[in-house]
This record gives C-alpha cells, structure tokens and sequence, in this order.
C-alpha cells in the first residue's frame, strides 16, 4: 500500500526558455545557478530587483529544450515582460509553455506519473516531486499548502509581497534559493553584502497555537509593539515575518505573542541553520 499524496497546482504557471543562449541569459539574471543543471534537473531560485528584493520566485528546470520556468500564475505575465526587458538581442526564446499543460505535487512514497516530467523539490526533499503533465490530471482532495506550512517553506504571494523581501527574509539562503559562488546576478551586491555581514533582522518562520490560527497579514504583537505579520496559515499552524531580535526580546521578558487575541509559539526551523540572534 502506497502512502502518497497529490494535488494539482492551479495557481502555478509554466512560461518556457529556449535559445542557443538561455543559458548563460537566464544565469545571468537569476539567483541560483542554470548553469550546473542537467536535463531532469530542477533549482530554486528568484529574479531581483536592482535592491536586492525579490520580485518572482520559481524553479528552473532543465530539458532537452532549454527551461522550464514554474512560477506563481498572477506573476507569470509581469515575469516574461520583464525577461523579454532584459533579453535585447540575445538568441533567446521566451514564451507560455505549449507542451506541459499543468503542475502537479506529490509527496509521501515517490510517484512515476506518465507523460509527464518529474523533479524532486530542490528546496528540501520531504516537500516532495513536482510533475509537469501534458495532461491534466484528476483533482484530488489533498492539501499540499498545509504540508509546506509543516515544512515551514514560504512561498511567495502568500507569505511575502514580491517586491518587498529579501531573498534572506523568505529563507532562499537556507534551502539553496541563492548561489553565492556563481558570478554576477540582478541585485548580487545587496544579498553578498546581507550574508557577509548576517544582517537578516527578519525571517519567516514557523508558527502555532491551541486554537485556528486568524487570517493572513495579521500583526503578530508583544506587549502591545508589533513584531510581525501573518503569511500562510492552516487552521492552527502558520508561518509568519517576524523580527528575530523582538521575539528574543519577548521571551526574556516574558510576553506572549498575540495574533489578534489568539497566544502563538513561533520557532526556527529544523532544517534551517541560522539560530535565534543572542546580544553581543
């Protein structure tokens, strides 16, 4: 008996990156490195703003004919707009993906779907396999945003405002979403300058409480200050931004914190390598 889970991602767009030259055009643009993949094989990363913000976060993947770029769906447009702003006179192919028709999770015991191409989640292997089908398949009534809220993977759009975040606040330098020995990207000098001096004052992390969680972009309090805001949320487990130096702080004097009038416990995930910060 098999122990797998599945849901179709309906809010996930495929926009595709062909040419003699995707991928030193991509590389050069992205945070992670295109440069290392082989076919079947699949990276997370973001397109910066010249600060340093993350304005679309996706996975690369490498295929016979070029990338493959899953992307959140509201972002697909402003994504290849802003590709085709950079592309110039490159030999570089850029448009909607024609062949694969939808993006499907799985996690649990490893699944072989046919017609389709499949990935391990490079971010953490218990998030699961992604599945690029040509066909779209059947709905199921699994939740996989509760399994990544578990995780505590953020995902932006729901835990985060593209435009407004650090790759360093959503987590990509703990998972691999940023590649600090690959050469020049959008927005390089901002991250290299955040990780050389471990300026993260902000991260996303994991939260819970005895009672359903209220709704996202909730302030997280303590003693009346807010220290944070709400992302993703599912019944009483939720990731939240939160300022790591306000929670130490609430600790040592023994505040709660409060989201709406609901008690919650935050912590770092197991997984991440960073720890709470301690004063010097």
């Amino acid at each position: 008996m098999t122990n797998s889970h599945t849901q179709i991602l309906e809010n996930r767009k495929l926009v595709r990156i062909g040419g003699e030259e995707a991928a030193d055009f991509l590389n050069g643009l992205i945070t992670c490195d295109a440069l290392v993949l082989e076919e079947q094989q699949a990276a997370f990363g973001a397109l910066l703003s010249p600060q340093g913000k993350i304005l679309f976060d996706f996975f690369a993947v490498r295929d016979e004919h070029g990338f493959l770029i899953d992307i959140d769906g509201a972002s697909r447009d402003d994504f290849i707009k802003r590709l085709m702003f950079y592309r110039l006179r490159r030999k570089v192919e850029i448009g909607f993906e024609e062949e694969f028709q939808s993006v499907l999770v799985s996690w649990g015991d490893a699944l072989e779907i046919n017609d389709a191409l499949s990935i391990t989640d490079p971010r953490l292997e218990e998030a699961g396999q992604r599945h690029y089908c040509k066909a779209v398949p059947q709905p199921t009534g699994d939740d996989y945003a509760r399994h990544r809220i578990s995780l505590g993977l953020p995902e932006g759009g729901a835990d985060f405002q593209f435009g407004d975040a650090f790759p360093h606040e959503a987590l990509m330098d703990q998972f691999g979403g940023v590649d600090f020995q690959k050469g020049c990207y959008v927005g390089q000098e901002v991250v290299s300058r955040m990780q050389h001096r471990g300026t993260a004052r902000k991260r996303i992390l994991k939260i819970h409480s005895d009672s359903n969680l209220p709704e996202s972009g909730t302030d997280v309090l303590a003693g009346g200050k807010i220290v944070g805001t709400l992302g993703s949320i599912s019944g009483n487990i939720g990731l939240a931004t939160l300022r790591l130096d306000r929670i130490v702080l609430a600790k040592e004097e023994g505040l709660p914190l409060m989201a709406g009038d609901i008690i919650i416990e935050a912590e770092i995930q197991s997984w991440a390598k960073f720890d709470w910060p301690v004063k010097a």
